[in-house]
């Protein structure tokens, strides 16, 4: 009876065939085309800190105004701004070193996903701009760009999300729209700390899951 040499007789120091080989290293590249989703536990922490800083200093900038007037202290700003930028430069670093080598629909499906969430980050905090001018008051200027913005961000990325069929980031997504909808219960000086500890929970939670997922990978492989 003849023998074909398979994973075992490999295992036991057989003849290893190349054509498994190549079949193993087709396949596991077409999975990675399929679940491109560069993201990654270092990224996810840094923005649970980023975000923690950023609207901590903004709390910190307006919690004593009675009554309140909105963001006016420029270092707040000025540590947003800066943490902002090296937000956009670590998430390009993360995304073109995952994307090497990587090609096909489901990078193609991450360029939309990108599309898709900038234009929701543009929409949602754009509208402060007429707010601001128009001189709104309480409770509009007050909870619109720490709560509201969020609300429609996390609920707009969520959909785009689970369209996609990125489940984890659709449940993130929808988790950061929950934080926003609860700090609007904080009025308009505490919902920037409610909001700040939530998206922070929210980011360490995702950065806790990608790890967990990602040796998950690696063992099975």
């Amino acid at each position: 009876m003849d023998h074909t040499p398979g994973a075992a007789d490999t295992a036991a120091g057989g003849d290893f065939d190349p054509r498994q080989a190549a079949a193993l290293l087709d396949q596991a590249t077409q999975q990675a085309r399929r679940t491109f989703t560069p993201l990654t536990p270092l990224l996810f922490t840094y923005r649970a800190l980023a975000l923690l800083v950023v609207f901590g200093g903004f709390w910190l900038s307006v919690r004593d105004q009675h009554p309140y007037t909105g963001l006016h202290r420029g270092w707040a700003i000025a540590v947003a701004a800066v943490l902002l930028v090296l937000n956009i430069g670590l998430t390009a670093w993360v995304v073109g070193r995952a994307a090497t080598g990587v090609s096909g629909p489901a990078q193609r499906k991450w360029a939309a996903w990108i599309v898709i969430m900038v234009a929701a980050w543009i929409i949602g905090y754009a509208i402060t701009v007429p707010m601001y001018h128009a001189a709104a008051s309480y409770p509009v200027w007050g909870l619109y760009p720490s709560s509201a913005a969020l609300l429609i961000i996390g609920l707009a990325g969520a959909a785009a999300g689970a369209a996609f069929r990125y489940w984890p980031l659709a449940a993130a997504l929808l988790a950061i729209a929950a934080v926003a909808a609860a700090a609007g219960f904080g009025g308009p000086a505490g919902s920037w700390l409610i909001t700040g500890i939530g998206l922070c929970a929210v980011y360490l939670g995702s950065a806790v899951f990608t790890a967990w997922a990602q040796r998950r990978t690696v063992v099975r492989l």
